[in-house]
């Protein structure tokens, strides 16, 4: 780590983190509420890495700054040989630290090794620490079979994973897949920040520059670019684009191949996992005579990275991502930032961010056939390829830096205040939050206006949505923190304990009585008209399909006659969610009054869709927004069920009021 220029690809360890690092730390340091921001890491002599490196202390504007530690050995350690210093860098760290008149509130450990030092250090001090993984051993040790032994790495990250205050995570893969598939994962300390965009404004670039560093490979440099950017390691599977693009001859007469692969002087410089990778990808150039197509530039100021991008879309080229599995990608966000439309493995968090910025598409590199018609695919069809430029662009605004700093504060707000006694409530406002709490501007403002003026009332979600994706559309939607949080169609619940979130782990041991999602899921194989949603979107005590309603009977049929006993929901046309028998939104409700001590003629529960049923069904005071799905029309004649006029939130006010002054009526009748 060093101001920029970042030394980018000079390391097998120096890829796309440090630009993640420096980002939020300038950021961060930018903001009112933050006193200081220091990167703390290794002080090394390496003269041929640079300079910066053996300074102890590294201003970098008026609050922020580089802290470098010496452990006793100065010599330049990579990630895994640095393990064996580890203790003493802990040590020399705890003794600056006890040394300081004023210590820091807060510690953001990225990866797990960082994660141990942390941990050291609250153990000492008391300071409470943030997690960010950016990259887990568990995914790498299914996509990669090159004899690695990841035992070790995946036990400090669940040791991590545990420790930690709070857990910042990229994607929504990262967040509800791969965190969760350690033994320590807790969602309720999993929160999902986006990083922002590379740090070269698009005003920076200059394709003239890009153009002149690949024009001595190039036979034809006027043809579009298939541009790829990664550092020189096995799993960024660079080797594979290489013999992807050899053995296409349309894909070879359509465009040209640039792979920037860090920094090198030539075949042997650079450590043993940069040089085999490099070699392969010389042998690739050999082997497939690519000479004249494919560009495999030396050496790049980090200023160029924007003027390759630049390259790339005015050649009316692509970025690709071939990764065996990517965590983040943020390559894939600074492709949309200047507007190259990607195509991108589908494994790890890349296909979140092609899917949330609609700039191209996500493929496993496995099945290269797939993964070399993507390409031409996006290349041949201008369309197509105008309007993931477009989209891209315009999406990827809310991925900045400064978001990344605001989201930051919020958690780290969260595990740094003292927890505040709760006030019991009077009464609880359940809700769906799709189309219920979303879907006006003005009924949503209200809404949490009227919640705000009175602190008695709990506020409460019920929704089919994962805990992340509750709080993500929660917050664009300008709602506060809900006090009780049932997610997951009803299979989850989340208490708000001074503005942490803790998980009810009383419910999950009812719902794990009788419930068997490994013969559930044999007794349904082969089903017709039952596909299985993604693995994101799969639960501990939650089974999820894409069906009809149809298919919906027939499940529910299969089984009964199986003997196992299991709750089918169906909602929004064709989603299928099979839970425990006493899971749902129902029981959830019921579950969530009975913690408060709540009779349920005090709980208000609101929905508009199918998976709202039960919980409507139950509610001696349900509200049946006014968008309401046809399904549920039957419920409108019910007296427990009031049928607002209004849609969405303005309907769920409408209800409140209603309420209201039907108990005022019957106080004065009395």
């Amino acid at each position: 780590m060093r101001p920029p220029p970042l030394p980018l690809g000079i390391t097998e360890d120096s890829g796309g983190h440090l630009t993640y690092l420096w980002g939020a730390a300038e950021a961060l340091a930018a903001r009112r509420d933050v006193t200081e921001v220091e990167l703390v890491t290794r002080l090394f002599d390496a003269p041929d890495l640079g300079d910066d490196y053996s300074l102890t202390l590294q201003p970098c504007g008026d609050k922020l700054r580089i802290r470098r530690i010496d452990s006793g050995n100065r010599r330049y350690l990579s990630k895994e040989a640095a393990v064996a210093d580890r203790p003493a860098f802990i040590a020399a760290l705890l003794a600056d630290l006890d040394a300081r008149d004023i210590r820091p509130d807060l510690v953001h450990a990225h990866f797990a090794d960082a994660a141990e030092v942390a941990i050291a250090i609250r153990d000492r001090f008391g300071i409470p620490f943030i997690y960010t993984a950016h990259s887990l051993g568990i995914d790498k040790a299914d996509h990669l079979a090159d004899g690695d032994d990841l035992a070790s790495r995946i036990a400090f990250e669940d040791r991590a994973i545990a420790s930690a205050d709070a857990i910042i995570a990229s994607s929504r893969d990262e967040a509800e897949r791969q965190l969760m598939r350690y033994p320590s994962a807790d969602a309720a300390k999993v929160h999902r920040v986006p990083p922002g965009a590379g740090l070269q404004p698009t005003h920076d670039a200059d394709p003239a520059r890009a153009r002149a560093l690949v024009a001595p490979f190039l036979r034809d440099p006027s043809k579009p670019v298939i541009l790829a950017i990664a550092r020189p390691v096995h799993k960024k599977n660079l080797a594979h684009l290489v013999d992807l693009y050899g053995a296409s001859p349309a894909l070879r007469a359509a465009a040209n191949l640039v792979i920037v692969a860090g920094l090198r002087d030539g075949p042997d410089s650079g450590e043993a996992e940069q040089r085999a990778v490099i070699g392969q990808l010389l042998h690739g150039l050999d082997s497939h005579d690519l000479y004249g197509s494919l560009a495999l530039p030396k050496r790049h100021e980090q200023s160029d990275i924007a003027s390759f991008y630049a390259l790339a879309r005015d050649t009316g080229g692509i970025f690709v991502n071939p990764a065996a599995t990517e965590p983040y990608g943020l390559t894939l966000v600074e492709a949309a930032l200047h507007g190259v439309p990607v195509v991108a493995t589908a494994n790890g968090g890349a296909a979140d961010i092609v899917a949330e910025l609609g700039h191209g598409v996500s493929i496993d590199p496995a099945d290269g056939d797939a993964f070399t018609a993507a390409m031409i695919g996006l290349l041949d069809d201008r369309d197509r390829w105008e309007t993931a430029l477009r989209t891209g662009r315009a999406r990827v605004r809310r991925h900045s830096w400064d978001r990344y700093a605001e989201d930051f504060m919020a958690i780290a707000e969260t595990v740094t205040t003292v927890p505040q006694a709760v006030q019991r409530p009077r009464d609880l406002l359940l809700s769906d939050i799709d189309g219920t709490l979303t879907g006006c501007r003005d009924g949503a403002r209200r809404l949490q206006a009227a919640l705000d003026r009175d602190p008695r009332r709990m506020f409460g979600i019920a929704t089919g949505r994962s805990l992340q994706e509750a709080q993500r559309i929660l917050g664009e939607w300008g709602y506060r923190a809900p006090d009780v949080m049932v997610t997951s169609v009803g299979s989850e619940i989340y208490w708000r304990k001074g503005g942490r979130l803790e998980r009810d782990d009383g419910f999950a041991t009812e719902l794990a009585r009788d419930w068997q999602p490994g013969a559930i899921r044999a007794a349904l194989a082969g089903l017709d008209g039952l596909r299985p949603q993604g693995a994101v979107e799969q639960r501990r005590f939650k089974i999820s399909y894409f069906a009809e309603a149809e298919a919906a009977r027939r499940i529910e049929r299969r089984l009964a006659e199986a003997g196992l006993a299991a709750r089918v929901i169906h909602s929004h046309g064709n989603l299928l969610d099979i839970l425990p028998a006493n899971g749902g939104k129902a029981a959830a409700m019921r579950w969530v009054a009975a913690r408060l001590s709540l009779p349920l003629s005090a709980v208000f529960a609101a929905g508009d869709s199918g998976n709202d049923r039960d919980m409507l069904d139950a509610c001696p005071r349900a509200i049946l927004v006014g968008n309401h799905c046809p399904t549920l029309a039957d419920l409108a004649e019910r007296s427990n069920v009031h049928r607002s006029q209004s849609p969405h939130a303005g309907g769920v006010l409408e209800a409140l009021h209603a309420f209201a002054r039907a108990d005022a009526a019957r106080l004065l009748a009395a």
